[in-house]
């Protein structure tokens, strides 16, 4: 009987030391999220979780309770000296060490096996907890929700892709990392710079020559200016010169409607949503003096989510940026 009593105790040493440890790490964001997705243990744990201090006041009052009874239990056993030392081992043992090791990795499995115990003894323990519970309330306020930046979400995902037991591949962990910093970027860090950019003067007559150059550059939508590069007037589409003869002027055939003018400070995220409005494709950046900067396209934009590089299939592969960067490093060491 006296063994059956002390292996009693000792589970239930084990069961609030595990459960304190196990149930507590399990932040109520990451419950939230778990029952999002239908985890029916997430479930059954979120309400006892959610009350987080009268579950920490339970399971410690609980866990004294049991200890100090298994000391005293076992020291009307054996001389004073003697109890003490044994039921230090045990609890420190099978009481702290195992059962906390366990739910640490174990905490939601665990957890909703017993939560149903768990309810039993906030329910016995109120009384005494409730008081305990309200004064943590009041001290230290409520718990607070675990939220991540940018920074710390890159980490985490760079961390599970790596894991072997994880779901998520290097492709996905690319996407996922660009969309993160992708509203942080603005339309200068990612557009093609002034200097780099072909364009036509409205005034240009498209002869033999000039139709070969627009051929050789391979684009399928030209900035057309007016008079100089800082008075943007439309685009002239590559498709609109089919069956065109030579000779005809620029201001005949380009596209003087729906131009989308965007600040160079502009985040991508809005740019983005001004290209699905606006339901184009290319847009033209310019500084505070209102002066021409360089384009962003819709490419552009993806491609800072997607982390490749994207061809439009009519295009010439010809990465500009890259080559503005390159000239612009060339520049540097020339000085």
């Amino acid at each position: 009987m006296e063994i059956i009593i002390i292996l009693l105790l000792l589970s239930l040493s084990a069961l609030f030391s595990g459960l304190t440890l196990g149930l507590l790490s399990l932040s109520k964001t990451e419950l939230e999220r778990k029952m999002a997705i239908g985890d029916e243990r997430a479930l059954k744990v979120y309400p006892v979780r959610k009350k987080g201090n009268l579950l920490l006041c339970t399971l410690l009052l609980g866990n004294v309770a049991v200890n100090s009874s298994l000391s005293i239990y076992l020291g009307n056993m054996v001389s004073g000296l003697i109890a003490g030392t044994i039921a230090t081992g045990l609890i420190v043992v099978f009481g702290e060490i195992l059962p906390q090791a366990a739910c640490s990795r174990y905490a939601l499995q665990v957890g909703s096996r017993t939560v149903w115990l768990v309810r039993l003894f906030i329910f016995i323990l109120y009384p005494v907890a409730a008081p305990l519970t309200w004064l943590l309330d009041k001290l230290l306020g409520e718990e607070l929700p675990m939220i991540w930046s940018r920074a710390e979400l890159a980490e985490i995902i760079k961390l599970h892709e790596d894991s072997p037991h994880s779901s998520v591949d290097a492709d996905e962990e690319r996407i996922i990392l660009g969309a993160l910093t992708f509203s942080a970027k603005t339309a200068k860090r990612i557009m093609t710079p002034r200097s780099m950019v072909f364009a036509l003067d409205v005034k240009d007559i498209l002869d033999d020559k000039r139709l070969k150059e627009i051929k050789d550059k391979g684009y399928t939508r030209i900035p057309v200016f007016k008079e100089t590069p800082d008075s943007m007037a439309g685009i002239l589409y590559a498709k609109d010169l089919i069956g065109v003869a030579p000779g005809v002027k620029v201001e005949n055939i380009f596209r003087k409607n729906n131009l989308l003018i965007i600040s160079e400070d502009k985040k991508l995220d809005e740019i983005l949503n001004e290209f699905v409005n606006r339901k184009t494709h290319i847009s033209f950046v310019i500084n505070e003096y209102g002066d021409f900067e360089g384009i962003v396209t819709m490419e552009d934009v993806i491609e800072e989510v997607l982390k490749v590089e994207i061809v439009d299939e009519s295009d010439i592969c010809i990465d500009t940026q890259s080559k503005a960067r390159e000239k612009a490093k060339n520049l540097l060491k020339n000085i």
